[in-house]
């Protein structure tokens, strides 16, 4: 069953990155009764690879933001509906973190 999800999910992410354009659909994976699901997201995150100063004009001020650690230096901002990791100042992540709340409750 997971297979027929993350299949198509993989191809339309693999040709929206080969087109140059962000992904038509974004999922966020969540830990359900020791079953990791994709769920659905509309959060707006950051492109890999741009830089801090792209991210805070764009977004705006994180909410928090956790200072570098390990070698290459990886630090993490913290924003309302994301969270998102740089290596050294660019993006390699954004995690969209909306609904934490509503899966710990269940």
């Amino acid at each position: 069953m997971q297979t027929r999800i993350l299949v198509p999910l993989l191809c339309s992410l693999a040709a929206a990155a080969s087109a140059g354009r962000p992904a038509p659909a974004m999922a966020e994976t969540i830990l359900v009764d020791d079953q990791v699901t994709l769920r659905d997201s509309s959060t707006e995150t950051p492109k890999r690879g741009i830089t801090m100063t792209q991210v805070e004009a764009r977004f705006g001020a994180p909410a928090t933001r956790h200072d570098a650690v390990g070698a290459p230096p990886i630090t993490r901002w913290d924003y309302a509906t994301f969270s998102v990791f740089f290596e050294h100042d660019r993006v390699i992540h954004a995690v969209a973190t909306t609904g934490r709340a509503e899966v710990a409750s269940r």
